[in-house]
């Protein structure tokens, strides 16, 4: 491999959420931090040149995105998804929560109501409640160990005053890669009933080897005139700090609302190393994820054989896509409380425990497999013991 993704970095003393929050999270800072979805490898060596580049001018001052960010990333759209996106349909946001949080002012109103699918990434609650909407659950159902969508009780849950449904497409935390015709399927619920398609594909680029994304808005042209998509190199390329992110939307309506809340707001500037990390990513990239999806592919089927072996009381749900792994762990007969009492204060080991991520998590906790194999190792060596000894 081109680059190590062994090497094993501190992050300890760096104003590291992961890290150097420990103690403050859980209560104790002798533990592996497994939660907080970023990874611990370097952030890719030819970004950090860009970035050094930057930094030899010495100058910081007011800057505006040049075109090279919008055509970088619509070329990297066309090569990884297929997808063919004209670059005035990308709108800048510093970050996908706070996209989600504009898209509720922008194409909703107090009052209304807007679908989401739990068990699911815990922002989406507070995107629609914060902001004076009601929040309907169309809970995920559980078939034989696979997470799917619930199209009968989404379509029972709408109502007049629905307006939006937030998905997150692939699915954090239960790892699911949404097909075509089951996103094909939810777009023709949204379109019967005049319902607009948030959908949140920020982990679309971390799609595990033998599955691929599909962006729902390219389904069709009549299903992107009701889709507004959130995309970010955060996530794939570990540049979560530089608060970068777009929204894609082909509709003219909707884009003129949404940027418009962006520009009353004065958050549309962005800032300058963020948008050199963006177009680096996007042009130089591609080699580089294919290295880090091998590397996490075997970090998760370490986890699930070992699970397998060692510890048949949790069963890994097989990932399809993200670095996290959602872990059942029902068969220790634990509250959630109690799960993550255990997994902190007797395996050492920091995740999310299931029920923040709403209904139908109660039993799960989500682990993040961005780390090194000699960390996730060290990991499923500790939780081993600790269920051996609470057997």
């Amino acid at each position: 491999m081109k680059w190590n993704f062994d090497e094993a970095i501190s992050r300890d003393g760096t104003n590291c959420v992961k890290y150097d929050l420990r103690k403050e999270i859980f209560g104790s800072d002798d533990l592996i931090p497994m939660w907080v979805a970023d990874m611990d490898f370097r952030t890719p060596d030819f970004i950090i040149s860009a970035l050094r580049k930057r930094l030899d001018h010495e100058v910081m001052g007011y800057s505006f995105r040049p075109a090279e960010y919008y055509t970088s990333m619509a070329s990297w759209l066309l090569k990884k998804h297929n997808w063919e996106v004209p670059v005035e349909w990308i709108c800048f946001c510093p970050g996908i929560v706070p996209a989600l949080n504009l898209c509720t002012l922008s194409f909703t109103r107090p009052g209304e109501s807007i679908i989401v699918q739990p068990p699911v990434y815990y922002p989406f609650f507070s995107a629609v409640e914060n902001h004076g909407r009601n929040l309907i659950y169309n809970q995920l159902i559980e078939v034989d160990g696979r997470w799917e969508m619930d199209y009968k009780s989404l379509v029972n849950s709408i109502t007049p005053e629905t307006r939006m449904i937030i998905i997150s497409n692939p699915h954090n935390p239960v790892g699911r890669v949404w097909s075509s015709g089951e996103l094909m399927q939810l777009a023709d619920i949204c379109l019967d009933h005049n319902i607009a398609l948030l959908s949140d594909e920020i982990h679309s680029d971390l799609i595990l080897p033998g599955y691929y994304h599909t962006p729902a808005a390219r389904l069709s042209a009549k299903i992107s005139e009701i889709t507004v998509t959130c995309i970010a190199p955060s996530k794939t390329f570990n540049l979560a700090g530089l608060s970068t992110s777009a929204v894609i939307i082909s509709n003219p309506v909707l884009r003129k609302y949404f940027n418009s809340k962006i520009e009353h707001l004065h958050i549309g500037n962005g800032n300058i190393f963020g948008t050199v990390a963006s177009i680096t990513a996007y042009s130089e990239g591609y080699e580089w994820l294919n290295e880090l999806m091998d590397y996490l592919d075997k970090n998760a089927d370490y986890v699930i054989n070992y699970c397998r072996e060692m510890i048949p009381e949790i069963i890994p749900v097989q990932p399809e896509a993200t670095y996290m792994i959602w872990l059942d762990c029902r068969k220790l007969g634990m509250s959630g409380r109690e799960l993550q009492e255990f997994f902190v204060r007797k395996a050492k080991v920091g995740m999310n425990e299931g029920s923040a991520f709403g209904p139908g998590g109660e039993g799960f906790m989500r682990m993040n497999l961005g780390t090194t194999n000699q960390n996730v190792r060290k990991a499923m060596e500790q939780i081993e013991k600790a269920v051996s000894s609470y057997r």
